[in-house]
């Protein structure tokens, strides 16, 4: 009867800890819609006035600033650092080190409650604190789909700006006004530094940087070589948004062609942990011994190997560049 306990306050406090970091996410990405609603209404008026802070680029700050200096003086870390800025979210290393650290022991001890053995809450506090990079990555992964939809959109601006007489760096605060994230915001930070200073060909290669998709390398490549050789190049981004569009159309055939395959390997993925669950709550001495004998525990991390390397395989199977 304790035990039952235990699991239902660690599962409260989880579900409350959860609850809480979503609101408290949502109540941010509120904040900094408001601000930046009023920066563009200040804009319109004239208020804004040029600062020179605001032409630093300051990351975010995390809970250990030591950690996130001391990581980013690496190359290492500063990919990593960059892979945060592509997911769109304003997270530090040091916050996504706690907060990974906070879901681990959470899973942990829910784990380890449930399977009554040191080695489960080892292995589901492992899982645990994968779990934030996982979510992170996914949405890294979201926001590029939702650039490449969106891009075609911001090439035709540009043309249709440049036929209708204005210079490439205003077509570039159009779309950052006119467009939304995430393809708005960085066409934005392409013009501020731009008109900031920097060359135009730095800020086209820090947007390549920042958006590491074939496409915007073929739009970059483009508008430099116009740049230096000359042309039309409202013809050139015509084409270049119509071969973009084709291509984005192939991939979402390739999709549903291999949705199949994908489906299998999730399946096949959450199959073994679904069926550990329910044995769990039909025969719990059965499942114990996995967890208690030597033997069980070897077939445990087996199974474990063997699942990720089946996943990755039908992973790469299905996948198909386009």
């Amino acid at each position: 009867m304790g035990l039952e306990i235990l699991v239902a306050l660690i599962f409260l406090v989880s579900t409350a800890a959860i609850f809480g970091f979503f609101v408290l996410m949502s109540g941010r990405a509120e904040a900094a819609l408001r601000q930046q609603v009023e920066g563009r209404l200040e804009e319109m008026s004239g208020v804004v006035e040029a600062d020179s802070d605001l032409l630093v680029k300051s990351a975010p700050t995390g809970p250990l600033p030591g950690m996130d200096r001391m990581v980013a003086q690496t190359a290492t870390g500063s990919a990593f650092e960059r892979w945060l800025e592509q997911s769109g979210t304003a997270m530090s290393l040091s916050k996504l080190f706690l907060t990974s650290l906070l879901v681990a022991v959470l899973v942990g001890l829910v784990g380890g409650a449930f399977a009554g053995s040191p080695w489960a809450t080892g292995v589901t506090g492992l899982i645990g604190f994968a779990v934030p990079v996982v979510v992170i990555r996914q949405r890294r992964v979201m926001r590029f789909r939702k650039f490449e939809e969106h891009f075609p959109e911001a090439l035709d601006l540009i043309s249709r700006a440049v036929r209708a007489g204005h210079a490439f760096s205003a077509a570039l605060k159009m779309i950052g006004d006119e467009l939304d994230a995430p393809v708005g915001p960085e066409f934005r930070k392409t013009f501020d530094e731009q008109n900031f200073g920097l060359p135009l060909g730095d800020a086209l290669e820090h947007l390549a940087l920042r958006v590491p998709l074939l496409d915007v390398r073929f739009f970059v490549t483009a508008v430099l070589i116009q740049h230096d050789t000359g042309g039309n190049l409202a013809e050139i981004l015509d084409n270049l948004a119509e071969v973009v569009r084709e291509r984005f159309k192939i991939r979402r055939q390739v999709r549903v062609h291999s949705a199949h395959g994908r489906m299998t390997g999730y399946v096949l993925m959450a199959l073994p942990v679904f069926l550990l669950i329910a044995l769990s709550f039909i025969n719990p001495g059965h499942v114990g011994l996995l967890f208690e004998e030597g033997m069980g525990r070897m077939m445990l991390v087996g199974a474990i190997v063997m699942q990720a390397v089946g996943y990755v395989w039908i992973r790469q199977v299905v996948k198909i560049e386009v």
